[in-house]
C-alpha cells in the first residue's frame, strides 16, 4: 500500500513553524491519538523476546508435573435484556378468569386447610370440650362441596345486588341484603 504524503492538511504537527509543536496543535493531535486507546501501563508493556521472557517448558531429563490444566474460563453470560411483563386492560384477566373457573368443575378451596379448619371446629365445639371426632374422607369431600356451592350462590345473589344498585363492587351490604331475602339470619336457618 502506497504511503501517503504528509503535508499540512493531513498532519497538524507538520503545519506548524519548523516542525516545532505548538500548544494549539498539540490539542488538536492529541484527542484522536487518544481517543478509544488505553494508555500505555505497567500491565500493557510488552516483554522483549529473550531467554528471561522465554517460557518454561519441558526440559529435557525433568518429570512432567501431575497438575491437571486449568479449565478454560468461563465468558461471564451476555446480559439479556428484560421485556416489560405484560399489562392487560383493567377487567380482562378477571373475565379470563370467570371463564375459565365456569369450565372446570374441580374444588376452588385447597382440601388440606379446608379439612383442617373442619376439624379445629368440630373439636372446638364439641359437647366434652377437647374430644377428637374422627371423619371419614368422603364426609369431609361432601362438606366441602357444599360449602363451595353455598358461597358461589351467595356471591352470585350479592353480585345481583350490586347490579340492581348500579355498581360493580360487591358490598358488605349486598351480603346481608342477600340472607335478609334467604331469611338466613333466623337462628334455626343457619
Amino acid at each position: 500500500m502506497a504511503r501517503k504524503k504528509q503535508t499540512a492538511r493531513h498532519n497538524p504537527i507538520a503545519a506548524t513553524a519548523g516542525g516545532k509543536v505548538k500548544k494549539a496543535a498539540l490539542a488538536m493531535v492529541v484527542p484522536r491519538a487518544v481517543a478509544g486507546k488505553k494508555k500505555p501501563g505497567p500491565t500493557s508493556v510488552k516483554p522483549e523476546p529473550g531467554p528471561a521472557s522465554a517460557k518454561p517448558g519441558p526440559q529435557l531429563g525433568a518429570v512432567p508435573s501431575r497438575r491437571r490444566p486449568a479449565p478454560a474460563r468461563k465468558s461471564a453470560p451476555a446480559v439479556v435484556p428484560v421485556k416489560p411483563k405484560r399489562r392487560f386492560r383493567a377487567g380482562t384477566v378477571a373475565l379470563r378468569e370467570i371463564r375459565k373457573y365456569q369450565k372446570t368443575t374441580d374444588l376452588l378451596l385447597r382440601r388440606a386447610p379446608f379439612h383442617r379448619l373442619v376439624r379445629e371446629l368440630a373439636n372446638k365445639h364439641a359437647p366434652g370440650g377437647e374430644s377428637e371426632y374422627r371423619w371419614r374422607p368422603d364426609a369431609l369431600e361432601a362438606l366441602q362441596e357444599a360449602s363451595e356451592a353455598f358461597l358461589v350462590g351467595m356471591l352470585e345473589d350479592s353480585n345481583l345486588a350490586a347490579i340492581h344498585a348500579k355498581r360493580v363492587t360487591i358490598m358488605p351490604k349486598d351480603m346481608q341484603l342477600v340472607r335478609r331475602l334467604r331469611r338466613e339470619d333466623e337462628a334455626g336457618n343457619i
